[in-house]
């Protein structure tokens, strides 16, 4: 019989990491932690392996990863309920991150040539006598901390970049949804059988640290701030480079020419999807007050027919129970400080659930409306024009994601927005559009993942120059003259000190 333990809280016992189901406290699955040393030696595993993963060039690792892309789609059914009775989240939402990971599985792979393999470069006049040409290189070993809330789709989001770019990776699981990303390494191994190229270690936060210290060449992180802070300080002792996308607390602007129907169920899905435990999830919204008071009826009829539960709900647990308190005490204090709940309210949290609630008129300085709440709550505020909308919405020090919802002005508002990403007349899509970069600005961290600057993350820029004739401007030698330093002075500002 399946060990039933307090749900959602991962269990260290007999020197194995058990995960357990957030809403029953079933078992998921255990694990054997890794020590420091397992990962010092998972890192050395992946340093011989990436040998032959780099050696095998583009074409060989672009068809591997297609065979990975291809399981992952044929068995995607098996991993969605996987994700659900570890973390919780609805199979609907599960499936529908894991059709994003697959897609980008399979453009990392396609376009991994394109974007990093050898090309020349033009050269400059004054260099004319050299050839010039650019490749990007694999780091070597990669080291990817993943988060819970899309235990999939994001470290997939570093780890095919990663391995189409030609590393190895050594994946930590969150501690919350270790079984997971297990998975995915073992069905990589399944047509990747040669190499222990993609690899993961198991535990909880110093499992982590020890990833920081084991000598990866780069390190990928997903979480909170103030992680992405101990992480960066960790890696700073040996100047390991890192990439982190860290907290949010996104904001959307409904302009008074917005598709108000369109908007509100944006909105919802935005703020309530995965109940709300989304980085880049809609958690404050800004209405200008035309249209204010017929956008909050809109979003509380919607977000009020949203069902909670553990198994075929719109809304599923709480993954983390401690979040919990956090989501419960920024309704309460929203309240208190004058905000009214348009739905849900006090009681919205009814561990392991959080309910659907939506907060209008929140002072700014509320704990709701400047720190990430996590949670299946939004804050609505009314606000005179588009431009005070984006004094509010860019007044915070993170800067993950966004959306507006306009005509006229909606791609300027966007352009606005101080973020990373935006989404007009749409939420979160940027996230599933594997042409485009991944990434925030501020608190909310840096570097990218997706696209053509993901690749080029999980890669170093290699210049070489190539002497083709003799030099007509000689300079960088002591075999130089006077006459040759004056011609080179006079070919110089008869190219760049006339007026442009």
């Amino acid at each position: 019989m399946t060990a039933v333990h307090l749900p959602g809280t991962p269990v260290i016992e007999g020197g194995h990491l058990i995960s357990t189901n957030p809403a029953t406290g079933d078992e998921a699955g255990r694990l054997p932690v890794a020590t420091a040393d397992d990962v010092a030696r998972a890192v050395e595993q992946a340093r011989a392996a990436g040998q032959w993963w780099a050696g095998l060039g583009f074409d060989a690792r672009r068809d591997r990863l297609l065979r990975w892309r291809r399981l992952l789609a044929q068995r995607m059914e098996e991993l969605a309920e996987l994700v659900h009775v570890e973390g919780g989240k609805p199979v609907a939402d599960a499936l529908v991150e894991i059709v994003s990971a697959v897609e980008h599985v399979d453009w990392a792979a396609r376009n991994a040539r394109r974007v990093l393999g050898p090309r020349k470069v033009r050269s400059r006049l004054i260099l004319a006598e050299f050839s010039a040409h650019l490749e990007y290189q694999p780091h070597g070993v990669v080291g990817v901390i993943g988060p819970w809330n899309y235990p999939v789709f994001t470290p997939i989001g570093s780890a095919a970049y990663a391995l189409a770019a030609g590393n190895t990776v050594v994946l930590k699981p969150s501690e919350y949804t270790p079984v997971a990303g297990q998975w995915l390494v073992d069905t990589f191994a399944e047509v990747v059988p040669e190499r222990p190229v993609f690899t993961a270690v198991h535990g909880l936060g110093d499992t982590g640290a020890a990833l920081c210290r084991a000598g990866v060449d780069k390190l990928a992180f997903t979480g909170s701030t103030a992680t992405a802070k101990k992480v960066m300080a960790t890696c700073a002792e040996s100047l390991t480079p890192v990439l982190l996308e860290a907290g949010g607390k996104d904001a959307m602007i409904v302009d008074a020419d917005a598709d108000l129907d369109a908007a509100a169920e944006a909105c919802v899905w935005g703020a309530m999807t995965n109940a709300g435990q989304t980085c880049i999830g809609i958690e404050r919204v800004y209405a200008v007050e035309p249209v204010f008071d017929a956008f909050v009826d809109k979003v509380v009829e919607r977000a009020g027919r949203l069902t909670v539960g553990a198994d075929g709900a719109d809304v599923g647990p709480i993954t983390m129970p401690s979040q919990l308190d956090v989501i419960r005490r920024h309704i309460d204090d929203a309240l208190a400080r004058g905000g009214r709940a348009a739905l849900g309210g006090p009681d919205a949290v009814r561990p392991p659930y959080a309910h659907p609630t939506v907060l209008v008129d929140v002072p700014e300085d509320a704990a709701a409306v400047r720190e990430e709440t996590f949670g299946p709550t939004v804050t609505i505020n009314r606000v005179r024009d588009a431009d005070e909308a984006l004094t509010r919405a860019n007044a915070l020090p993170y800067g993950l994601g966004g959306s507006v919802f306009g005509r006229r002005r909606a791609v300027a508002i966007a352009r606005r927005l101080r973020s990373g990403m935006a989404s007009v007349n749409s939420t979160l899509t940027f996230a599933g559009m594997s042409t485009l970069p991944f990434g925030g600005v501020g608190e909310s961290g840096f570097g990218r993942i997706h696209g053509e600057d993901g690749l080029r993350e999980f890669a170093r820029a290699k210049a070489v120059t190539r002497r083709r004739a003799r030099s007509p401007l000689p300079s960088t030698t002591f075999e130089r003259t006077p006459a040759d330093v004056d011609r080179l002075v006079k070919a110089v500002k008869l190219l760049y000190g006339r007026k442009p």
